[in-house]
């Protein structure tokens, strides 16, 4: 049985990988002066799709590979997970998206330099919405955070015994929802993914960034991303309730 501290440390280590993977690409795409400049949004999707299944792989054989708060707490909320557990995970879920988005920094630190764009730059660490509308911003997120749960939920379900195919096709459902429904705000689909790196950016000598953009940051991809979780969770065992 893993200590506590362990399962914390693992969902830390998964979500850095998730994050350091997932905004890297990101930043490959937007920043100037890189190998993958102007790359486009099949490139970041599938970015996003592959950093998650790496960071499931990862860890998931530790902590289950949550790697982002709305899947912890739509699990505990439909009783598949502990609460007593679910701040550590959020907290370290939160950290180590804060260290991924760091070393993402370190990584292009020169092209943070050449590239002028202050939303440029600040897209590399958090999401951000196209048309600004918070109402319909949130429910975007609510939509993709619970098509994530049910997807996550339904794809591992034990009756499709696809064993260690399962993290793969997690972050196939990543890929999915960001082409099918990233337009509208960039697809945080999670807290940690966005309020780690966020904060990164509030804190790091970026030059020129601007502002971390904290009102849409504090509302629309934290608690977009946890009522969807809580939703599809919930949805999805109201279906399984049909048949057993």
């Amino acid at each position: 049985m893993v200590a506590e501290i362990g399962l914390y440390l693992a969902e830390f280590l998964g979500t850095m990988i998730l994050v350091l993977l997932g905004n890297g690409v990101v930043a490959n795409v937007l920043l100037k002066k890189t190998k993958g400049h102007g790359s486009g949004w099949i490139a970041i999707t599938t970015g996003w799709g592959l950093a998650v299944a790496l960071g499931v792989y990862t860890v998931g054989w530790v902590s289950g590979g949550h790697i982002n708060p709305a899947v912890t707490i739509g699990l505990a909320a439909v009783g598949e997970f502990e609460w007593h557990l679910v701040p550590g995970y959020v907290a370290f879920q939160i950290l180590g998206g804060f260290a991924g988005a760091v070393l993402v920094y370190l990584a292009y630190m020169d092209h943070f330099a050449q590239t002028d764009d202050p939303a440029t730059k600040r897209a590399v660490f958090s999401t951000g919405p196209e048309i600004r509308n918070f109402a319909k911003n949130f429910v975007t997120e609510v939509i993709g955070t619970a098509m994530l749960v049910m997807g996550v939920l339904g794809v591992l379900n034990e009756n499709n015994q696809i064993g260690a195919l399962g993290a793969l096709i997690v972050g196939f459902i990543v890929w999915a929802i960001g082409l099918g429904l990233g337009g509208p705000t960039g697809f945080a689909i999670n807290p940690a993914r966005d309020l780690g790196p966020r904060i990164a950016h509030a804190l790091l000598p970026i030059p020129g960034k601007g502002d971390s953009d904290w009102s849409y940051g504090l509302v629309v991809p934290i608690f977009g991303p946890i009522v969807g979780g809580v939703i599809g969770a919930a949805v999805y065992h109201s279906f399984l309730l049909t048949f057993i």
